[in-house]
């Protein structure tokens, strides 16, 4: 009895089948990555997009920022315009005191008339009531109009002293009116400090000098002006 061969599995028909069996594309493959390489670069760019552009928060901070430099700017113009038109009235008052309360203490000065006295203090009420106001504002711009306020007020102290001091007996006036004196040196030099505040506050505005300081004697031991034009910039 004839044996049976067992077949091979490797014969002519397996060869045939592994020869029709499909093989990778090279260019499908490269196509894919590239794709694949594209994609991850856009998602990249629009990640980095969103992260580095400024949200509703940021954009809002900002906004407010911008609008209180505005408005300081603006605050820093309008009280620079106050400061100068009430120098020019407190001068007056000043120039009225310095005859009655002379800074040489050997001079004798004839008190001045009642209705010079009630001129000043019509002056200083007015120009104290000008500066009343008390608007927010940023912090240096606020020193400046709390100090040229508060010297206001106290120049119309001293008018007061000066004016009770009248009231004395003439063998009693010396140290009231002698207070008085003092009183006019320190509203004089409050205004000064406040005045140069304002001076460097609108150097940085972009502003340039701006001057507000009071005319009166070096004996009140004021700051005055530093001979820089108005409107010029530091360098």
């Amino acid at each position: 009895m004839a044996q049976k061969v067992a077949r091979k599995t490797g014969g002519p028909a397996a060869a045939r089948f592994q020869a029709g069996a499909r093989r990778p594309n090279p260019t499908g493959y490269i196509a894919a990555v590239l794709a694949a390489i594209l994609t991850a670069g856009s998602l990249g760019a629009l990640i980095g997009y969103n992260s580095g552009r400024p949200d509703a928060t940021q954009s809002a901070i900002a906004e407010m920022r911008e609008a209180e430099a505005r408005r300081d700017v603006q605050q820093i113009t309008e009280l620079t315009t106050l400061a100068r038109a009430s120098a020019g009235d407190l001068n007056k008052v000043l120039a009225g005191l310095a005859e009655a309360l002379p800074h040489d203490k050997t001079s004798d000065a004839p008190p001045a008339p009642r209705e010079r006295i009630d001129d000043w203090r019509r002056i200083l009420r007015e120009t104290a009531e000008k500066h009343a106001p008390a608007p927010s504002g940023a912090t240096g711009t606020n020193v400046a109009r709390g100090g040229l306020r508060s010297a206001a007020n106290a120049l119309v102290t001293a008018v007061d002293t000066y004016a009770a001091g009248l009231r004395l007996p003439e063998g009693s006036r010396k140290d009231i009116l002698d207070l008085a004196a003092r009183q006019r040196s320190t509203a004089v030099t409050m205004w000064s400090v406040a005045a140069t505040q304002l001076d460097q506050l609108n150097v940085d505005a972009g502003n340039g000098h701006q001057h507000a300081y009071l005319t009166t004697s070096p004996e009140d031991g004021a700051i005055t002006s530093d001979g820089v034009p108005e409107g010029r910039h530091d360098d």
